[in-house]
């Protein structure tokens, strides 16, 4: 599939099964993320937030300056639902890995008896505000990433809807050649290779997909094609991990054009931690954020 497909469940369960497929021993994990994907596929179409608004003078300056459209802090979060949907995952994770099924009904019982408060929960979250995360997970007996993995997936259909509206406002003629998001500034969870060659990036926090420059280092703007190089196993030529020599990151690449299968890119990411493992014991550096690290 070479083209962005519209999101469907119908494609999630199509894209999961085929992975399943392919690479068995990812069943159990995909099982989890299969029902956390429709969960928040179903919430988001339940989702009505007001579409943030940006003047004509304001984008004029963003689109000179080469700025994202908002700071992470600005998004609408629908509370009520991502409380819900928080919630639903937490039960979910009873079968999900032990560490997610330990801190799951903790951090419940936590929104329930007041020492979680929600709406603070998702402002830090989006604010990045780590000593937050780390004194309430410890109050709770929990790992951090944990709490911020449950935070952000409870946040998501929000991020993406808010995401989707916000795209209206950006040049759809341009490729946006910085490694951030135009959308909302974060760094990029997954490389794309489409169509004839373009290349895209996945954002790691909102989900927008935004089509950039082909050779380019994403966390440190490295351009010098003698410092940017990737490696990639004979049995999986449609995935690669790209490298920068500069900074020592790496991203990983999915070559859809090598695909014949439906694909979710989401999916993608979790069911190739295979090749992170390998990157990291090469000594390269994740640029993906903790919530991506479960």
């Amino acid at each position: 599939m070479n083209e962005q497909e519209t999101v469907t469940a119908d494609r999630i369960k199509k894209a999961i099964a085929a992975v399943k497929a392919e690479r068995p021993a990812y069943e159990a994990l995909l099982d989890f993320y299969e029902v956390l994907f429709l969960a928040q596929e179903q919430t988001r179409g339940q989702l009505q937030l007001e579409p943030i608004q940006i003047s004509n003078e304001l984008l004029s300056v963003k689109q000179k300056e080469k700025f994202p459209l908002i700071n992470r802090g600005d998004f609408k979060i629908a509370i009520k639902e991502s409380v819900a949907l928080l919630k639903k995952l937490c039960q979910l994770a009873a079968e999900a890995n032990e560490v997610l099924a330990e801190a799951a009904p903790k951090i419940v019982h936590g929104l329930d008896h007041g020492a979680l408060e929600a709406s603070a929960l998702f402002s830090e979250l989006l604010g990045e505000g780590q000593e937050y995360f780390d004194k309430a997970a410890q109050e709770l007996g929990i790992d951090s990433k944990v709490l911020a993995f449950f935070a952000y997936s409870g946040i998501r259909p929000s991020l993406s809807l808010c995401a989707e509206q916000l795209a209206t406002y950006l040049d759809k003629e341009t490729p946006w050649d910085k490694g951030y998001c135009p959308i909302c500034g974060s760094a990029p969870a997954l490389s794309i290779l489409r169509g004839e060659g373009e290349r895209s990036f996945l954002c790691s926090f909102c989900g927008h997909e935004w089509q950039t420059i082909r050779m380019y280092c994403p966390f440190c703007d490295n351009r010098d094609h003698n410092k940017l190089h990737y490696f990639f196993s004979e049995e999986e030529k449609d995935y690669r991990v790209d490298v920068c020599d500069e900074c020592k990151k790496y991203i990983k690449t999915v070559d859809t054009r090598k695909m014949k299968r439906p694909v979710y890119p989401s999916i993608e990411q979790v069911s190739t931690l295979h090749l992170d493992m390998i990157a990291q014991q090469k000594g390269l550096e994740s640029g993906i954020p903790i919530w991506l690290q479960m």
